[in-house]
């Protein structure tokens, strides 16, 4: 079974939220890292770029697969996780310590669309 965090966001495609202020860090799940498996190169948008929420904003590519990174949230990207260009298995080893973006949310209301941690267990084991 995945592990979930009190006090975050998660959205269906796996990402989690944790917000400060109106600053939101973007991460993949537990989960996802774990049907991944080893993560190998991480595509991230530019900072300055503008993301929107349910929409794709780069990609995480394992030795089995690659999937979409899909935005819980709408904004403009702040900062960029660079270390994860040389070190992108952070995202396996610590998946809710190791954020991918930082947005500067620009529809704070979006996070109400979003599952606490309880309901993402839920939804997880219904999968």
């Amino acid at each position: 079974m995945s592990k979930t965090i009190e006090g975050l966001y998660y959205s269906q495609s796996h990402e989690w939220v944790k917000v400060e202020g109106n600053t939101a860090f973007v991460g993949i799940t537990d989960y996802a890292q774990s049907a991944l498996g080893s993560v190998v190169y991480v595509d991230m948008p530019q900072e300055d770029d503008h993301v929107d929420a349910e929409m794709e904003f780069g990609a995480v590519e394992s030795v089995k697969a690659a999937s979409d990174l899909v935005s819980p949230v709408s904004g403009t990207v702040v900062e960029v996780n660079s270390g994860l260009e040389d070190s992108p298995s952070l995202l396996n080893e610590k998946p809710y310590e190791t954020w991918i973006i930082k947005v500067e949310m620009s529809d704070p209301s979006q996070l109400d669309n979003l599952m606490d941690a309880k309901a993402y267990s839920e939804y997880c084991e219904s999968l």
